[in-house]
């Protein structure tokens, strides 16, 4: 059995993994979990786990309104804390170092009507100070990796599931109030946090090095997820290509508004042979998982 460190508390998806391995993995994989808040993580002997899994960061904020000092602060906890955790497990002789990075290294989602296909040998070009401090981390933990350090770094498309936080709730809530949605043809890489789990199960019992982009077996549209989500929750939602022409119109608005409509309309996704292992994860299809996050 491998033991397992999570660094950082009460995060979303540190909690869901705890969960998804005592429920399916418990005989080959044990959880601890340490805060990282106050500093005394650094007194802990990490000599005893296998893997330690960082998951401590701050998560995605509005990047366009933020002062200098706040800024500073994503690279002090999503940075440099990242790196320090990564050289006190390999300095405790901890054999593998899990990284939660992002897609957002990758920069924004294209806009309204433009394609984002993002493969293997796409550069990361992050668009924000968010972004280019999980950069900054996803390099520098990499540099650790040794012979007898393995460095495992996901960059996960957005992470979604029962009592996620985020794009998705925002996008439930539309989808049991609206009675019709822009039917738009936008593609986006996705990955519910099932999947997720049950990727970071293999690649901690099977000790994988390198960097991964595990997603969904589909691509998800938008207007495909608000229509199934609607369905799941019973609420009847229309999807109308008669309302395109507002979406397309508050793509170009400066500002907020564009950013907004991007986001939920625009297109971002990892060629799905980037995904593909050798092992399964993909073991939820986007309607079950949908029907899952909102049971």
């Amino acid at each position: 059995m491998k033991k397992v460190l999570i660094t950082g508390a009460n995060s979303y998806i540190g909690v869901s993994f705890e969960n998804y391995v005592h429920e399916r993995y418990s005989s080959e994989l044990s959880i601890d979990t340490v805060d990282m808040i106050d500093g005394s993580w650094r007194e802990k002997n990490f000599s005893s786990y296998d893997v330690v899994y960082h998951v401590a960061g701050i998560a995605h904020a509005d990047v366009g309104n933020v002062s200098d000092e706040v800024k500073t602060k994503y690279y002090v906890i999503n940075t440099d804390l990242a790196i320090e955790t990564a050289k006190k497990a390999k300095a405790d002789g901890v054999k593998q170092f899990v990284f939660m990075s992002t897609a957002i290294v990758y920069g924004d989602s294209a806009s309204y009507g433009k394609r984002k296909r993002i493969t293997a040998d796409t550069e990361p070009q992050p668009a924000n100070f968010y972004g280019d401090s999980k950069w900054q981390a996803d390099k520098g933990v990499r540099e650790l990796a040794d012979e007898r350090f393995t460095v495992t770094v996901l960059r996960p498309p957005m992470i979604y599931g029962k009592n996620s936080k985020g794009n998705y709730p925002t996008l439930a809530k539309m989808a049991k109030n609206l009675p019709i949605f822009p039917d738009v043809q936008n593609e986006r890489s996705m990955l519910y946090i099932e999947n997720l789990c049950e990727f970071l199960s293999q690649v901690m019992i099977r000790g994988k090095n390198g960097i991964f982009w595990p997603q969904n077996a589909e691509y998800t549209r938008t207007s495909d997820m608000v229509k199934i989500i609607g369905e799941v929750s019973g609420h009847k939602v229309r999807v109308s290509k008669a309302w395109n022409w507002v979406v397309g119109l508050a793509s170009h608005v400066p500002g907020k508004i564009s950013g907004l409509a991007n986001k939920a309309f625009g297109n971002m996704s990892y060629d799905q042979s980037m995904s593909k292992y050798d092992f399964n994860y993909q073991i939820v299809d986007l309607r079950t998982s949908i029907k899952r996050a909102e049971e």
